[in-house]
């Protein structure tokens, strides 16, 4: 008998999964994704038996290339497609807007899509990230509403949520725990017997909200952990010291593992899950509760990537350079290391902060293909890219700025500054070629 699964949104936690799931026996697998300018192209590339990710994921490509080969996925536009699924996952994009509110416009669409469409039977499993509370107060009743069903009773409904990122997503959906919450016992059971066929570690069971509340919790949590690291780099910048020393001294405990600072926090996840965590305890708690501590490490987080503009700014100055009048080359616009996501990039918030001081920026990232967030295009030469600018600012620690040819670079260069937000190069080499050197948590502002 074949298992008939839709997996709606083919971005890194579709992709993936689907592709894991059409590798089982018994499975047939078609992504669902809306065709527009940005991502349509994707139905294409994956029919093709491609994978649309340019930076390195391990194993994905090969396993995209085999199960389209075999016949067991196939992508398509069509949500009709959901009238004959056994099995229906959701993986859309959850963002949240400027004041911190969720914005569920493709959650609310595809849950009316499914609303309309669900037969009798199906199990529905929420793989997005929301607001502890979202799975039962929002997609159950929309696709109640819609279908006139009764969940747990006509079709079954689970929250399992992933744990995956870029560089590791076959990695970590196979070999990390899974949580899986259902709106009653046999619904999470469904979710868990389909999930242990692709998952190697346990698969926990639990109920949709704790396993919603543990999603945001974890992530909130990776969050103030980096938020210490990152201020006690700016209270090291102050005082004089190096913070990478002090994090080697701290860790030297076996119960200490502080995090390492950084010219901000990216991705999908941890820039916005404490903000879907706040608003899921107030709009749906018993009881409002402010959670300031979360808060305050999103501020920081926040704050670094306004740093690195200061930073930038104090290097100039000690040769000579106004930043009104400067060229500033980043390094680095995807989020995470060797990898073409830019989603909530530190970058994008360093543009900004560049370009209200004056400066004219120039984009590089040696995956990024397009920032499409901004008029900027992104130079994939990098002697191109460092011609006649000012400054080099390195957000992202790919591999191909491991080992800079900083002779070739300061001859290409107007002014010889290097601002490193990863902690990749010691200062004394930079000070070889008569660069002025700044870092998180290193050299401090020189005023």
């Amino acid at each position: 008998m074949v298992t008939r699964i839709t997996v709606i949104g083919m971005g890194y936690v579709g992709i993936p999964c689907a592709a894991l799931l059409a590798d089982v026996d018994g499975f047939q697998v078609t992504g669902l994704q809306r065709r527009s300018k940005r991502s349509g192209w994707k139905i294409d590339h994956l029919n093709a038996g491609k994978s649309p990710f340019e930076g390195d994921e391990p194993g994905l490509d090969e396993l995209i290339a085999r199960v389209v080969a075999k016949g067991s996925l196939k992508v398509t536009e069509d949500v009709d497609v959901l009238k004959t699924s056994d099995v229906i996952l959701i993986d859309v994009q959850t963002p949240t807007d400027e004041n911190h509110v969720p914005q569920y416009e493709s959650l609310i669409e595809v849950s009316k899509q499914i609303g309309d469409r669900i037969q009798k039977g199906t199990l529905v499993v929420v793989e997005s990230t929301v607001a502890p509370g979202t799975t039962q107060n929002l997609v159950q009743k929309i696709i109640e509403e819609q279908s006139g069903m009764s969940a747990g009773e006509d079709f079954d409904l689970a929250f399992a949520y992933e744990r995956v990122m870029p560089g590791k997503l076959i990695h970590n959906i196979i070999n990390l725990p899974r949580i899986v919450g259902g709106i009653t016992p046999k619904s999470g059971k469904r979710a868990v017997d389909m999930y242990s066929k692709i998952v190697k570690a346990k698969v926990h069971q639990t109920d949709i909200l704790t396993a919603e509340l543990s999603k945001t919790v974890e992530n909130a949590f990776r969050d103030v952990n980096i938020a210490f690291a990152n201020e006690m780099a700016l209270v090291c910048e102050s005082l004089g010291v190096n913070v990478y020393e002090v994090i080697d001294l701290v860790n030297e405990l076996p119960s200490r593992m502080m995090h390492i600072p950084g010219a901000g926090v990216g991705g999908h996840c941890l820039p916005k899950d404490t903000w879907l965590l706040r608003y899921g305890v107030n709009e749906y708690g018993a009881q409002k509760v402010e959670p300031r501590f979360i808060s305050l490490a999103r501020e920081i987080n926040n704050y670094m990537p306004v740093h690195m503009a200061l930073l930038i700014e104090d290097a100039l100055e000690k040769k000579g350079v106004k930043i009104q009048n400067a060229t500033v080359t980043i390094l680095g616009i995807a989020y995470l290391e060797n990898s073409d996501d830019t989603r909530n990039s530190p970058a994008q918030a360093l543009i900004k902060a560049l370009e209200l001081k004056g400066v004219k920026v120039v984009l590089h990232d040696p995956y990024v293909r397009v920032w499409d967030l901004g008029p900027h295009e992104i130079e994939r030469d990098l002697d191109v890219a460092a011609s006649d600018s000012d400054c080099l600012a390195l957000v992202t620690k790919h591999r191909d700025y491991l080992d800079l040819d900083f002779q070739k670079l300061g001859e290409k260069m107007r002014t010889r500054t290097f601002v490193d937000g990863r902690n990749v190069f010691k200062e004394e080499k930079l000070h070889r070629y008569d660069f002025e050197y700044r870092a998180i948590g290193k050299a401090g502002l020189k005023r």
